[in-house]
C-alpha cells in the first residue's frame, strides 16, 4: 500500500506537518511529532482505523484516497512457485521411508 497522506492534505492547502497536527488535535486526536513525522512523510506500518477515522474527518477524504494499493509489489513478494514434476507413463512414484510414529497413539 502506498500512504498518500501529504497529497491528500496538499490537495486541501495544508502544507505543513504541524497544521495537520493542529487540526486533528482540535478533532480530538493528539499525534506526538515524532509519530506525525512518520504519518507525514514516512509510509506507517500500522495506523489505527480510530485514527484513520478522524484523519479522513479531518481532510474530508475517504480512506482510499491515502492509501492505494500496489498489486505489482505484493506480487513481486510472493516466491515464486516451482514447478511440480509431471508423472511420466510407466514410472513408479518415489517411496520415501518415514522414521518415527506412523499412527496416532492409543
Amino acid at each position: 500500500m502506498k500512504w498518500n497522506l501529504r497529497l491528500a492534505a496538499a490537495q486541501r492547502d495544508i502544507w505543513k506537518s504541524s497544521q495537520l497536527q493542529a487540526m486533528l488535535a482540535d478533532a480530538g486526536l493528539v499525534i506526538s511529532a515524532g509519530k506525525m513525522s512518520n504519518l507525514w512523510s514516512g509510509q506507517p506500518v500500522t495506523i489505527r482505523l480510530d485514527d484513520l477515522d478522524i484523519i479522513c474527518e479531518v481532510l474530508g477524504c475517504e480512506p482510499n484516497d491515502l492509501m492505494v494499493r500496489e498489486p505489482e509489489k505484493a506480487r513481486a513478494q510472493r516466491p515464486a512457485s516451482t514447478p511440480t514434476r509431471a508423472a511420466v507413463a510407466g514410472e513408479h512414484p518415489r517411496l520415501e521411508r518415514r522414521v518415527g510414529r506412523t499412527e496416532p497413539p492409543l
